[in-house]
């Protein structure tokens, strides 16, 4: 008997985590932060529902924070196993968890500060770099399309999934007695169009399928409409004199953003001469982007021949802004340039100054080119608020232009998800519809069920038996 636990990413985006129990051991499938409004972001001190002290190991579907974000939590409660995740994903993992431990300490210092002038008890981080040292002793790196036996009686194939460097479909083949059973994990599918990528890989067996719903309500605009879109910004902030501003997440989106502007660059649609990545950890996963150009797809051979050397020699006048000098130095400029930085849904980091400093005027422009979850500034910009409460203390209005670039997603949409379980061969997997907000997931549902699958939408906690 196999027993498998929804514990996140059920009704929401964030927060993936599967419990797996066979009759000897049980595993993990990701261990993600709740990402979004503080209700949301609360969850992450929440105890675990299990003793992490009996989980015999993890397997990583990829190095997004919402997948690995509390592994070293996990660690710091008493998980000793092993981690396996692809090889490029190792490298990410330790730059990924390293600054979220950092912005933990960050942050806690921060709110320990204003509660002791209120005479309140004092936090503890979530975790600390010693967690995180402690967790990424733990990876084992394996490559993609290599079963290999993880525990005696569960094996893992990573296959590409076409969404980050090195992020999969985890498929899973578990003996149960006499017999053996799969499941196939999709972790997040990637959109096929991403300019840098491979598709993701198409698999057709399973007996039971987790399946992403992320844009499970929706398609993304044709990629030549987003691309217009995209250059008609920079010229009319050009032809106004202001800013270009794209809260970028710093693995993945903000890779795919340079491709595209060196792609318009070279057609003469980027009027801007100088584009700054203003994000210590975007420039370092830039730098392991450029050390696996093996995994790009070759859809474009110039850019094959220039990634080896580094984005710069893609894209003219991109400058990297790695300090604190160099960031405020950026936030000065009043006009005229591309700024790139995080957090992807502007709940922190960086992005917040340049908003801070741009969202009034009237001649700059936001590009939003992501996910936004509900709760975040992101999400509130997208959905046209006009006012801003408090971004770094200030309240800010909203007067700049606002555009929201659906087709550079890095997922699937609702067509491409339908289209990618399409291929799973007859008897169909029990179908288990995650990693959606509710609206999506109930679309995608509908959608499949029209096709004669039943598809399910698991609750937190919800438990099954196959």
């Amino acid at each position: 008997m196999i027993n498998l636990t929804f514990l996140g990413a059920t009704g929401q985006v964030t927060g993936s985590c599967y419990l797996l129990e066979t009759g000897k051991h049980r595993i993990l499938l990701d261990c993600g932060m709740f990402q979004g409004s503080k209700e949301t972001e609360r969850q992450n001190i929440v105890e675990f529902p299990f003793n992490p002290a009996q989980i015999d190991a993890v397997v990583l579907s990829h190095a997004h924070l919402d997948h690995c974000g509390r592994l070293p939590k996990l660690v710091k409660e008493g998980f000793n196993g092993k981690v396996f995740l692809t090889e490029a994903s190792f490298p990410l993992l330790d730059l990924m968890l390293k600054d979220a431990a950092h912005l933990q300490l960050k942050d806690t210092e921060w709110e320990n500060k204003r509660r002791e002038r209120a005479g309140k008890a004092l936090l503890e981080p979530l975790y600390d770099l010693e967690d995180v040292e402690a967790l990424l002793k733990l990876r084992v790196a394996v490559a993609y399309k290599m079963p290999t036996a993880i525990l005696s009686d569960i094996s893992v194939t990573f296959h590409e999934a076409g969404h980050i460097l090195g992020s999969s479909i985890v498929r899973l083949v578990i003996q149960d007695g006499a017999e053996s059973k799969t499941l196939v994990f999709s972790g997040d599918l990637g959109n096929p169009n991403s300019p840098l990528l491979r598709d993701p890989e198409i698999i057709t067996d399973a007996d039971v399928l987790l399946l992403e719903s992320t844009y499970g309500d929706r398609d993304h605009k044709p990629l030549e409409n987003t691309l217009l879109e995209l250059k008609e910004a920079l010229a009319e902030a050009a032809q106004s004199g202001g800013n270009v501003i794209i809260p970028a997440f710093a693995v993945g989106r903000t890779q795919d953003l340079i491709y595209w502007l060196g792609k318009l660059q070279r057609q003469g649609d980027v009027p801007q001469r100088q584009i700054y990545l203003d994000s210590p950890m975007a420039i370092s996963a830039s730098k392991i982007y450029a050390q696996h150009t093996h995994l790009f797809n070759i859809d474009d051979p110039e850019l094959t021949k220039k990634a080896p050397h580094g984005w710069q020699a893609w894209l003219q006048g991109l400058l990297f802004s790695e300090t604190a000098e160099e960031s405020m130095a950026v936030n000065r400029i009043n006009g005229g340039v591309i700024i790139i930085a995080g957090s992807g849904m502007c709940n922190g980091g960086r992005i917040r100054h340049h908003l801070k400093y741009n969202l009034w005027r009237r001649e700059a422009h936001i590009i939003i080119a992501g996910f936004q979850a509900q709760g975040t500034l992101g999400r509130m910009l997208v959905d046209g608020n006009k006012k801003v409460l408090k971004i770094l203390g200030a309240e800010v209005n909203v007067a700049a232009h606002i555009h929201t670039l659906g087709a550079l997603s890095a997922h699937a949409d609702q067509s491409q998800l339908l289209q990618w379980a399409g291929h799973f061969k007859e008897p169909k997997p029990s179908l288990y519809l995650i990693h959606g907000e509710k609206n999506a997931a109930l679309s995608l549902q509908t959608c499949f069920n029209r096709q004669g699958w039943q598809a399910n939408i698991p609750k937190a906690g919800e438990r099954i038996t196959f």
